[in-house]
């Protein structure tokens, strides 16, 4: 995230050439080279600054929001004079893996006194710091803590600030990436490739992980991978079975085995069909197609317990199971196709005296909110049959896996969330009805059709918030490391770079992350190794891949250690500041805290010859860290504590 700072006279700021990385939160190095290179920072998320997020204080709240605004020139003041006053963020929701407050304060050359209290439901809390009797003089402070289930962070002032008045310019509240956000891909075509290699560093004579593509993801940080079913795979055009059954039953049996050797996590994705399933196609298997309606429902139960009973017997019981493939528009389409207007897949056009013979599951949006009871009718009983199918799916999973979380996969198109949101509405109504509810509402996120990362965020939440009682998973997403000479896709900021796609990926880690109460789940990438690849052949070795530099977002985005990366003191004007010889840093393995040596560089001459302010850098055996020093009149530093050694100690 971008450093704040106030207006300043001086601006110094220096960096060692000796530091190996710009990383705040510094994790391991990755084990083995991969192509390309990416520069790829732990998530660090400011929740306060979220669209969700409030701010109330004991007095002058109208002005509140002002300390989370981002913008550290406007200040919260209270309204009146007096000792003690308070400000509070309400982050929208609890989050469990919050772990620095980094404060900053509007007037200069003071010693601010001040309490910081968590708390999970404004009532009862706890002390994050206690600065109530401090000398120091600094315009902002960073504390870090551990503390899950917190959605109430609190400062209240204590004593007299000296000659200013109780502010706030900035309260941040910084959330991390969870153990328990579930980080994968859907992998199907490994089933298509089986005579590739993958190693991590294949010209390397240690050549890392490798052979199989699962090896190489598991080493890279993928802890889940789904699987596509469909139920007699037929080439999409003229709808006869294919040569080889990929993706099928039968060798989907084979791609689990081979997931749960590994020790990672299966989902089984049903599109009940034959072929591609998606938003703009949904066609019924072919052996289901000529099925009246009770049969067709009777099949969906079926097929969908005796293919889960079969994992499970063979000791691959899935973790996850989506009834449907980005079923926005339903399923199955049969005899309403005609209202739906489809045009693909072709067999399915083609051979509409079989395909659309009898009713399916297919959608009327065409009708919604239509005013012609016969069109509304319509719109009903599309919904009744859409439901009735999606609940028979529902209950074999539960019935024959009951382990198994059921997932329910949509997506939200550019601004038409409000389509989406009558989707959940009404199907999660209807299925409830008829007596079943799954665990996860998912969505796919591609930014070139559904939109700007904000929207994304924005459209989670509303899901979350509308909805509480699910989980939320982004079930597949994806970026390009290359195209368009490199410019970003629609809706993106991210360049079709190693780089940005590595960039791509992180800023939709961090969106299911902030979902509020803990409710993103996982996300899932989609086919890394052929949509928009994470990986390349290499040259000169044939039938040999290794991957791109940007798969080590999986490691890289979860912070193993979290820095008090911004130190602010102060000094006065012509006098050589005093900085702390250690600093503080969280492990969050075992969440013990604990202070590591820094090394600051040196000031050029001079540096605090005029009041401003001044940044040096310093680095420590976790990562560099910053120190933002104000040049005062008068009283500076004189009143820092003990740990404070000059800088040119450093």
């Amino acid at each position: 995230m971008s450093r704040t700072r106030l207006p300043r006279a001086i601006a110094v700021t220096t960096t060692l050439a000796t530091m190996v990385s710009a990383n705040l939160l510094m994790v391991p190095a990755p084990a083995h080279a991969t192509y390309g290179t990416a520069d790829i920072k732990p998530i660090e998320s400011n929740i306060a600054a979220k669209d969700w997020a409030s701010a109330t204080a004991g007095s002058g709240s109208s002005s509140a929001r002002l300390a989370i605004d981002g913008d550290p020139a406007t200040s919260w003041y209270p309204g009146q004079a007096g000792a003690r006053q308070w400000l509070t963020v309400d982050l929208g929701g609890t989050y469990d893996n919050l772990r620095k407050v980094k404060v900053l304060f509007p007037d200069r050359g003071v010693a601010y006194r001040y309490v910081v209290e968590a708390s999970s439901d404004g009532r009862r809390w706890k002390t994050i710091t206690d600065r109530s009797h401090n000398r120091s003089v600094s315009r902002g402070e960073v504390h870090l803590f551990t503390r899950p289930g917190t959605r109430f962070v609190r400062l209240k002032f204590t004593g007299k600030q000296d000659h200013a008045r109780p502010g706030v310019s900035e309260l941040q509240v910084l959330n991390y990436l969870r153990d328990d956000l579930t980080l994968g891909a859907d992998l199907s075509w490994m089933d298509d490739v089986q005579d590739r290699q993958y190693w991590v560093d294949p010209l390397s004579e240690n050549r890392g992980a490798g052979p199989h593509l699962l090896d190489v993801v598991k080493d890279r940080g993928m802890q889940h991978t789904r699987l596509r079913i469909w139920n007699e795979p037929r080439s999409e055009n003229t709808g006869q079975p294919t040569p080889i059954p990929r993706q099928g039953p039968e060798r989907s049996l084979v791609s689990a085995q081979q997931i749960k050797q590994r020790g990672m996590g299966l989902g089984i994705d049903f599109h009940y069909a034959d072929s591609w399933a998606d938003p703009s196609k949904q066609p019924k298997p072919r052996a289901w197609a000529e099925l009246d309606f009770p049969d067709l429902s009777e099949a969906v139960y079926d097929f969908t317990a005796d293919y889960l009973r079969r994992l499970i017997r063979q000791g691959t019981t899935p973790e996850k199971v989506a009834v449907g493939n980005e079923i926005i528009n339903g399923f199955m389409y049969g005899s309403e196709a005609a209202h739906i207007g489809t045009t693909s897949p072709p067999y399915f056009v083609d051979q509409a005296d079989i395909y659309q013979s009898k009713p399916g599951g297919g959608l009327l949006w065409r009708y919604w909110r239509s005013t012609d009871p016969a069109e509304q009718q319509l719109y009903e009983q599309a919904w009744d049959r859409f439901t009735t199918l999606a609940a028979a799916g529902i209950k074999a999973v539960r019935d024959a896996s009951p382990t198994s979380k059921v997932e329910i996969h949509v997506i939200v198109d550019k601004d038409k969330l409000d389509k989406t949101m009558e989707f959940w509405h009404q199907f999660l109504t209807r299925v409830k009805a008829k007596g079943q509810n799954p665990d996860v509402l998912a969505i796919s996120y591609y930014p070139e059709w559904h939109g700007t990362p904000e929207a994304l965020e924005r459209n989670l939440h509303t899901m979350a918030t509308t909805h509480p009682g699910y989980e939320i998973d982004i079930a597949e997403t994806a970026y390009p490391a290359s195209g368009g000479d490199g410019s970003p896709l629609p809706n993106s900021p991210y360049p079709q770079t190693i780089q940005g796609q590595a960039d791509a990926i992180r800023r939709v880690f961090q969106a299911a992350n902030d979902v509020v109460d803990n409710r993103g789940s996982g996300v899932l990438v989609w086919e890394p190794a052929g949509y928009q690849p994470m990986f390349r052949a290499v040259p000169g070795l044939s039938n040999t891949w290794e991957p791109h530099a940007s798969i080590d977002v999986f490691n890289a985005s979860r912070a193993k250690h979290i820095l008090q990366d911004t130190v602010y003191t102060a000094t006065p004007v012509g006098a050589a500041p005093r900085l702390p010889s250690t600093i503080r840093v969280l492990t969050t393995a075992d969440d013990t805290t604990t202070r590591v040596p820094v090394r600051w560089q040196p000031l050029p001459p001079g540096a605090t010859d005029k009041p401003g302010e001044l940044t040096v850098t310093g680095t420590t055996a976790k990562g560099p860290v910053t120190a933002v020093i104000d040049v005062v009149h008068g009283r500076g530093a004189s009143d820092s504590t003990s740990s404070q050694s000059p800088i040119a100690e450093g």
